[in-house]
């Protein structure tokens, strides 16, 4: 058994003794989440070690109900006394908080019966001095794409970290489970003449061994930078665009963010009763899998214990659900979809084309990489935003480009997707390949 086995065991302890706590305090019904992890991340820049750091944290948190009354507390000390203090303090403010109709425990039929293993737990033993060698390597191999160009560096970084959560409520239902997160990145900086540069490149899994190679990261971060060299500004007009993977998977996010329960119950969604209707071309698919092994976004239950199931979210462009946990499903007169906290492993069905063919199939236009700031009106779906990326013609990439805005509306973009590529970024939480669009807006910088 490891020791994360047997902080599980302790944590749910925990997890009892507060619920137990909760109802001597007179709440008629609590749940409560008591988590541990620790971490380190280790950092060098210019082939020299710049930060190691270490984290250990631990910590609880409990809800209470007195009837349709809620209180909220939390600590990081799991001392019995620090228990019943929080458990105090929670129901304390729960007497002072006004009734909300809707708040309260999500139903106990919907409690997780079984707890599938997504196979989420691989710790990485590597030492500091293992890790800051290989952010060395992996910086390395950035600056040996071009050591004349490439002149100097944000650094390169290892991280990883495991944790282990225990979450129970009063319904009786008491789940949790161990899971490990590691990630290497490198980000350097290119000249040429007048020009300069940054881009960067990354890998994570919760496995190391689906990393990619430091070697590999560092030159594709060392490729990426080096050729945005030269970059200029483009003529205003109507263009075909090509959201690298990368970004399409924020595209992704955008439409989730309007298909979720917060803003459909505070009407502040641009596709505010959608459900059964055509919200995007036919060709987008999108599956909710909670289960995936390994997914960066699995969980057996959602964090109010509601068993997670998958199910097609968007069919041939029709939106088949919303994202809703118990709170907002009830003010909407729905059912929880098991998303409290959160989707889990959103993949979207790519339409059969490699990058290469994308950019044949656009022709002439944008290939965007890079996105600034924040554009999005959740409301009335516009979109605009800052952008950097290369321009093509016939096909072949011509030139890369720089402070242009490209814009939009998301209800259009969704539906003028022309194609979903094969270049699948599984990285995220939101794996897609780049989307092409049919138009948007590009507007070149002053």
């Amino acid at each position: 058994m490891t020791n994360q086995q047997l902080d599980l065991n302790a944590l749910k302890q925990i997890t009892q003794n507060v619920l137990k706590a909760a109802k001597n305090a007179g709440a008629t019904s609590a749940e409560t989440e008591a988590s541990f992890g620790t971490g380190q991340n280790v950092s060098v820049r210019m082939g020299e070690t710049e930060n190691i750091e270490y984290n250990r944290d631990k910590g609880l948190s409990v809800t209470v109900y007195f009837g349709q009354q809620k209180g909220h507390a939390s600590t990081s000390d799991l001392s019995q006394q620090a228990l019943k203090d929080t458990v105090d303090a929670a129901c304390n403010i729960a007497k002072y908080t006004a009734k909300d109709v809707f708040c309260g425990l999500a139903d106990a039929a919907l409690m997780a019966a079984e707890i599938p293993d997504c196979d989420l737990y691989h710790p990485w033993n590597i030492s500091v001095d293992e890790a800051i060698e290989l952010a060395k390597r992996c910086e390395a191999a950035a600056f040996d794409v071009d050591k004349k160009c490439v002149t100097n560096s944000e650094g390169a970084g290892i991280s990883s970290s495991e944790g282990v959560f225990a979450y129970a409520n009063s319904h009786g239902f008491v789940g949790g489970y161990a899971s490990t997160r590691h990630s290497m990145s490198c980000s350097v900086i290119a000249e040429e003449n007048d020009s300069m540069q940054r881009d960067y490149w990354y890998t994570n899994a919760r496995d190391m061994r689906d990393m990619e190679s430091a070697e590999f990261v560092g030159k594709l971060a060392g490729e990426r930078t080096i050729r945005r060299l030269g970059a200029r500004s483009m003529q205003t007009g109507n263009y075909p665009v090509l959201l690298e993977a990368t970004l399409a998977s924020g595209l992704i996010s955008s439409l989730i963010g309007a298909i979720s329960g917060g803003s459909l119950y505070r009407k502040s969604s641009f596709l505010l009763d959608s459900l059964g209707k055509q919200i995007a071309s036919p060709l987008l698919n999108i599956e909710e899998l909670p289960h995936l092994k390994k997914g960066l976004a699995s969980s057996p239950f959602d964090s109010e214990g509601v068993a997670t199931t998958s199910r097609k979210l968007v069919e041939n462009g029709v939106l088949q659900g919303y994202v809703l946990s118990s709170y907002s499903a009830r003010k909407l007169g729905m059912q929880t979809t098991g998303n409290a906290g959160g989707s889990h492993n959103l993949i979207v069905q790519h339409t059969g084309q490699s990058f290469s063919e994308l950019l044949k199939l656009m022709g002439t236009g944008l290939l965007v990489t890079e996105v600034l700031g924040q554009g999005l009106n959740m409301v009335t779906g516009d979109y605009s935003r800052g952008a950097a990326g290369f321009w093509v013609e016939n096909g072949v990439i011509a030139y890369p480009v720089e402070e242009i805005t490209i814009a939009g509306n998301m209800k259009d973009m969704l539906q003028k997707i022309v194609a979903v590529g094969s270049d699948v970024n599984k990285q995220s939480s939101k794996q897609t390949g780049s989307i092409l669009i049919e138009k948007m807006t590009v507007a070149a910088g002053e």
